[in-house]
C-alpha cells in the first residue's frame, strides 16, 4: 500500500473520487496507487496528483524522481547539496582518502581543507608520496579580482587572505615531489571565481558560486564519471583549461634557497 500517498489524501481532505477528478483519471485508477507502491503514475499523472494533495512528488513516488536522475544525462550525479556547508565532512575526507592517482583542488582559496578536513597536510604528503599527482589552483591574492570579490563578499576573513592561508600551509610542506601550486592567470580569474571544480580520481564536488554568496553558502553538487562528454567531463576540462594557463607557484622555502 502506498501509505504515502493516503496520508496525502487525508491531510488535504480529497477521496479518491475526488483526487481522480483533479488528476483526470478514474477513480479506480487512484485505488490501484493506493493498493501497490510500486506501481508509478505517468509523469504527468504524478504532477497534477501532487498539485493537487500539495506535496514534492518525491514523497509520494521517490522511485520515479531517483530513476529520473539516476538515466540519461544526469546519470553522473550522485548528489547535490543546497549548500556546501550542507555536505558531511565525512564525504571530503573519504574522497580525499580513496584518490589514488588524481587529486586536483581548483577552490579560489581551497582554505576550508585546512579546516575542515581532519590531518589535512598530513593526508596530502601521503598522497605524494605514494604516486598520487596533488595540484592545487588558488586566485592571485594580489589580483584584481580578488580585491573586487573582497569587496562583494565583505566578511573579516577576506579572499586574500583565505589564499595566503593556502599558501602559508602549503609552503610548510616544503618542497614536495607530486604535489603542484598554480595561481590562476588573470585572464581566467573571473571564471575560476564563479566555479570551484574538486576532483578525486572520477569523482568530483562542483561549487558553482552564488552571487554576493561566500563558497559555503553556495550550492555543491557530487558527480562521478560514467563516460566520456559527460557533465564530469565538461567540469574537469573547466579546471584543465584553467590549470593551463595557470601560473606555477614555487613553496617560499624553496624560492628562498634558489636566491641563495
Amino acid at each position: 500500500m502506498n501509505a504515502a500517498l493516503q496520508s496525502a489524501m487525508e491531510d488535504a481532505g480529497l477521496s479518491r473520487r475526488q483526487l481522480a477528478y483533479r488528476v483526470g483519471v478514474s477513480a479506480k485508477q487512484v485505488e490501484r496507487w493506493l493498493r501497490n507502491a510500486d506501481l508509478t503514475p505517468h509523469a504527468r499523472n504524478r504532477a497534477d496528483a501532487c498539485r493537487a494533495l500539495g506535496v514534492d512528488e518525491e514523497m509520494l513516488w521517490p522511485k520515479a524522481v531517483q530513476e529520473r536522475v539516476k538515466t540519461g544525462n544526469d546519470r553522473e550525479l550522485v548528489h547535490s547539496y543546497p549548500y556546501r556547508s550542507a555536505c558531511p565532512s565525512t564525504v571530503w575526507t573519504e574522497l580525499i582518502e580513496s584518490a589514488r592517482t588524481e587529486l586536483f583542488l581548483a577552490g579560489y582559496t581551497n582554505y576550508f581543507f585546512w579546516t575542515q578536513v581532519p590531518h589535512f597536510a598530513d593526508t596530502i604528503r601521503r598522497k605524494a608520496e605514494t604516486g598520487c599527482r596533488v595540484r592545487f589552483l588558488v586566485g592571485d591574492p594580489d589580483g584584481e579580482v580578488t580585491r573586487q570579490r573582497e569587496a562583494i563578499e565583505d566578511v573579516a576573513l577576506s579572499v586574500s587572505t583565505r589564499i595566503r592561508i593556502t599558501l602559508e600551509h602549503l609552503d610548510r610542506l616544503g618542497p614536495l615531489e607530486g604535489v603542484e601550486v598554480r595561481l590562476s592567470a588573470p585572464l581566467d580569474a573571473t571564471n575560476h571565481v564563479g566555479l570551484s571544480v574538486f576532483r578525486f580520481d572520477d569523482d568530483a564536488l562542483v561549487t558553482p558560486h552564488l552571487a554576493r554568496l561566500v563558497g559555503h553558502d553556495s550550492p555543491l553538487l557530487h558527480l562521478r564519471r560514467h563516460g566520456n562528454g559527460g557533465m564530469f567531463d565538461r567540469f574537469a576540462e573547466h579546471g584543465e583549461e584553467l590549470w593551463e594557463r595557470g601560473v606555477p607557484r614555487l613553496a617560499q622555502g624553496a624560492a628562498r634557497l634558489s636566491e641563495g
